[in-house]
């Protein structure tokens, strides 16, 4: 098991770990990075949860959830008046987080002309509500996390390379589950312990053969997908032991070598094989 609540031994996680460790109680900017599905909350939540700024705010801020039109008000909020419908003046996620933590999560999804404003919040602690001519200034630690490759947007025209090295003062890269299978034993205890306690089961574990097959599948979704497929297989589990047969089709090792359209087909074809003709 891991440390500050997140479940993981293995060497690569040990390493996030210790960065957690070195720059929690720091003011310092964190940019987390890693596939969807890794954990990246959960690295934003050990790196406030860990410093002197606990006991304030932790604002979450999902990116890629804003409009573009809308993501300056939602940072840096408005005055009364400042556009249709701002019928009173709004504080923004900027302010919101003064003395705690700001996590702007999909920081990549942030249009470029935004980018500029965010550069100078960051690096100048201050900034104006839209409609606004007051500037208000704000102590915030700012950590981004992103599922792109931003040296490539940056290439693409789509990020600004200033900001990129403002926000990677520190690196956390979250390496993917495919990676670090050796986890996978422990996030699977650290499921079927959540899941017994809210389905009402009592599962006890995964069989040899199901084991195995997870141990092998590729999770693109990560630990998100680990959780999903646990849950399932709970569900349709009324045995001590999850088994081969409970797993969902595509992680048993007689369909994983099948391409997605060879099981399509003969999922088609079962379905219609009972069909009686028509002559």
């Amino acid at each position: 098991r891991g440390r500050y609540r997140i479940i993981g031994a293995a060497p690569s996680m040990v390493e996030v770990y210790e960065v957690i460790e070195r720059v929690a109680d720091t003011p310092s900017t964190v940019l987390i990075t890693g596939e969807s599905g890794t954990g990246k909350e959960l690295i934003a939540q050990a790196l406030h949860e860990n410093g002197k700024r606990s006991t304030k705010p932790f604002i979450r801020v999902n990116c890629a959830a804003i409009p573009p039109e809308l993501i300056e008000s939602e940072l840096f909020g408005y005055e009364k008046g400042a556009f249709t419908g701002a019928v009173s003046s709004k504080p923004g996620r900027f302010e919101l987080a003064h003395g705690g933590s700001l996590f702007l999560d999909e920081i990549g999804e942030i249009p470029v002309n935004m980018q500029v404003k965010l550069l100078r919040a960051i690096q100048e602690q201050e900034f104006e509500r839209v409609g606004g001519v007051k500037t208000i200034g704000v102590d915030v630690r700012l950590i981004a996390a992103t599922n792109r490759d931003l040296q490539k947007e940056i290439d693409a025209g789509n990020f600004r390379e200033d900001l990129y090295y403002r926000l990677n003062v520190v690196h956390v890269h979250l390496p993917p589950l495919r990676e670090r299978t050796t986890d996978i034993p422990l996030l699977l205890q650290h499921f079927i312990t959540k899941f017994n306690e809210r389905l009402g089961r009592k599962v006890t574990g995964f069989s040899p053969d199901a084991s195995r097959a997870l141990l092998h599948h590729r999770w693109r979704g990560n630990i998100r997908e680990l959780e999903n497929v646990v849950e399932r297989c709970m569900l349709f589990c009324d045995d001590a032991e999850v088994r081969l047969e409970h797993l969902p089709v595509e992680l048993r090792p007689d369909q994983r070598a099948k391409e997605p359209a060879e099981r399509a087909r003969e999922a088609f074809e079962g379905s219609t094989s009972d069909v009686p003709e028509v002559g």
